[in-house]
């Protein structure tokens, strides 16, 4: 009997955790009968503020196929899938959002893919649509989907969600990367593997609030940018050729104006706006240089991507561990 493993990262949502948990299970109902498979529901709790830890442990003492791992704190939706995915032991592994803007009913299409079609390790999801979300975000993020095809060798597909699911060699690949920074997204494209994109319609919130604030995004946005492209770095190498260039001509233009006109004291306004503007380019140039080196940093520093306060896990995988 196969088991399926689905990862739910959780920040303050017991209000969605009921209604995902109803979802589910009808996935569930429909995929045992029909395939005879385990499924395990594993809910990583980042920290939440609310009752998400209370609901979880409800849920857990009277459904077998829950499972949860409590944060000793907030560390992030990426800390809570690499926790997700670090302990799951299934043979495929899922992931997907609490909130219900995932539509769990697509397991199931998933599971059927890489069944029939061994050539694929992993079946993702993709929105074609983002209706519902606002328009400056929506504007933001097709750039930025744009500009990572542009600077980046690793396809990062446009309106590609973290909601899928991958084969347990897809899923040990990606442990073997044990990198601080993450970025998933891009991580599930540069370990390789062929990859099949399941389209659907934006879907708007169950419950709750969204935790993604527009800052929030951007700083998750640099994060890509940095983790899988080192562009930053030749361009703002380019800006500084530019300007030495630039500034050599302007010497030039001044020494031979000097010589034929004389040498006037004049144009100081202008001169001032030019070094502000020179000096803005230099400190641009060095806070992409400091990015990367902050990175490097962390990485060195080889802190754990997260601490566990609690972890429970269903009797299933007790069964699992008996035999």
């Amino acid at each position: 009997m196969e088991k399926i493993t689905v990862i739910v990262p959780c920040y303050n949502e017991e209000e969605t955790i009921p209604l995902f948990i109803t979802e589910i299970e009808k996935v569930y109902d429909s995929m045992h009968e029909k395939y005879d498979i385990d499924m395990e529901y594993l809910f990583v709790n980042d920290g939440s503020k609310d009752r998400t830890a209370e609901v979880l442990e409800e849920y857990a003492a009277k459904n077998p196929r829950v499972s949860y791992i409590r944060f000793s704190r907030n560390f992030g939706k990426e800390a809570a899938m690499y926790a997700g995915l670090d302990n799951s032991d299934a043979d495929y592994t899922v992931i997907i959002d609490a909130d219900l803007q995932d539509p769990p009913e697509l397991i199931e299409e998933m599971y059927r893919i890489l069944k029939t079609e061994p050539e694929y390790d992993c079946v993702a999801s993709r929105r074609y649509t983002r209706t519902g979300e606002p328009p400056i975000r929506s504007w933001f993020a097709k750039r930025f989907y744009s500009l990572m095809a542009k600077i980046s060798k690793t396809e990062i597909v446009d309106g590609a969600r973290d909601f899928r699911m991958m084969s347990r060699q897809m899923v040990d690949a990606i442990m073997s990367l044990s990198e601080c920074n993450r970025f998933s997204k891009g991580i599930f494209s540069w370990v390789g593997f062929e990859t099949k994109w399941l389209a659907f319609e934006n879907r708007e919130r169950a419950g709750g609030q969204t935790k993604w604030s527009f800052w929030g995004l951007l700083i998750y946005a640099i994060d890509g940018v940095v983790a899988f492209s080192t562009a930053p770095l030749a361009v703002s190498s380019i800006i500084g050729i530019i300007f030495c260039i630039l500034s050599f001509i302007g010497v030039c233009f001044i020494f031979i104006r000097a010589l034929i006109f004389g040498d006037k004291v004049e144009g100081w306004p202008s001169l001032a706006c030019i070094m502000c503007f020179i000096a803005g380019i230099q400190l641009f140039c060095n806070g992409i240089s400091g990015i990367y080196l902050s990175k490097t940093y962390t990485e060195a520093k080889r802190r754990p991507q997260y601490i566990a306060k609690k972890i429970h896990r269903g009797t299933l995988k007790d069964k699992k561990d008996e035999e």
